[in-house]
């Protein structure tokens, strides 16, 4: 029986139980690849210096070429690396550099030509998340991806999330059944506005405030956390509704800092959305509520919330429990009956690294070992194009449909 197989078969007999003992124990575990693999990174923005960051932490990785066209970021970025090579021009790295993969982490309207080029180079590539600011740029970058017999990785981090993984085995279960609505949240109080010494430094900076080269926060922020819907029900949204403003930011902008969302599904479900840089109360989150229980996703963390009538299945004498207020929470805890006989159950709770790890690590495993792609071209651009159209909706301030066709 094929490992596939004896997961299928676990699940299907023995429930919940089996879910959390086939999860492998990330705790302790040290991040190591089989065979060296050298990466480039292109773009060192804060997105590209985490992924530095990310990777300094996984044996057999080395970085050996950093690429950015601001040379105060590429500095930056520079200190954290010893021995790499810096570049302040994408192509001249992609025809220096021997690195057989590259981390593409600029601006996400300069996505498409850094892909595409990287690709032409015959590089494979991880590509930052959403794809691209325009439905168009992103089918290219899908297209290329497929068509190059290379690895190509979309970086939407909830596929790649042991703890999102962990709680999909549960949703895919009877421990949630029938669904009944879904919500998700991100809130953080910041202004998305990079301080510049010119004109031109800040329209390079500021990408995000032009409303001509940004997806706004449904597109930035929505797009992963409308994936993990996504991934979770196989569905995609028919139409969306929205709503935005300007809450805090009265800077000139004409990019929303506060947005409410109304994504509705063929079958009647609804998403709903908000997400706003002018509060940190709630943080980033998602919920599906079932007929049986609630699951609730904070990237680092995820807990169950069992309805009083659902039926018990036998895993429950091992989960850890959280009081929420009047509710309490089952803890989602990778490899729980092994913990719970050691008596360490509480040392499961959250993740040891950020989400980005482990996206990161399922790519270099995936160039090194041949391990398949957590996150294709394909559901990243079925992502992105959710997210676009959402934020479609929150400028026009209504309804905008979204053609089943889109989704490929």
């Amino acid at each position: 029986m094929s490992v596939t197989d004896r997961r299928e078969f676990l699940v299907q007999s023995a429930g919940a139980l089996a879910a959390m003992a086939i999860v492998p124990d990330v705790l302790g575990r040290v991040s190591r690849l089989q065979r060296e693999a050298g990466v480039a990174i292109i773009g060192t923005g804060s997105q590209g210096r985490s992924i530095i960051d990310e990777l300094q932490q996984i044996k057999g990785a080395t970085i050996s070429a950093l690429c950015d066209i601001d040379g105060a970021r590429l500095r930056s970025g520079l200190r954290r690396v010893r021995g790499a090579e810096g570049f302040e021009s994408h192509r001249e790295l992609l025809e220096k550099t021997d690195a057989s993969a590259v981390f593409v982490a600029t601006g996400t309207p300069d996505h498409k030509r850094v892909v595409l080029d990287a690709l032409s180079a015959a590089k494979h590539v991880y590509c930052e998340a959403p794809l691209a600011h325009t439905i168009e740029d992103a089918r290219e970058i899908a297209q290329a991806a497929n068509t190059s017999g290379l690895v190509f990785q979309s970086g939407f981090q909830a596929r790649t999330n042991p703890v999102y993984s962990l709680a999909r085995t549960f949703y895919r279960s009877d421990s949630v059944r029938e669904l009944v609505s879904m919500h998700a949240r991100s809130h953080k109080k910041t202004s998305w506005r990079a301080p510049a010494n010119s004109e031109d430094r800040a329209a390079l900076l500021n990408w995000r405030l032009d409303p001509s080269r940004s997806a706004g926060l449904a597109g930035e922020w929505g797009s992963h956390q409308f994936d993990v819907f996504h991934w979770y029900t196989g569905m995609y949204p028919v139409r969306v509704r929205g709503i935005g403003g300007i809450r805090l930011h009265k800077d000139g902008r004409e990019v929303a800092d506060t947005i409410s969302l109304q994504l509705e599904f063929e079958d009647g479900a609804v998403l709903s959305y908000d997400a706003t840089l002018a509060n940190t109360y709630g943080g980033r989150y998602e919920v599906l509520h079932g007929t049986n229980a609630a699951i609730k996703l904070a990237w680092s963390h995820g807990w169950m919330f069992k309805e009083a009538d659902a039926p018990t299945q036998g895993w429950e004498v091992y989960a850890n429990r959280q009081q929420f207020h009047n509710d309490e929470g089952i803890t989602l805890i990778a490899d729980a009956t092994q913990l719970a006989s050691q008596g360490k159950l509480k040392e499961g709770i959250g993740l040891p690294h950020d989400s980005l790890h482990y996206s990161i690590e399922a790519f270099l495993k995936s160039v090194t070992e041949g391990a398949e792609v957590e996150c294709s071209a394909d559901e990243g651009v079925r992502a992105t194009i959710v997210g676009i159209k959402a934020n479609e909706a929150v400028r026009e301030g209504g309804i905008v449909e979204i053609d089943p066709g889109l989704m490929g």
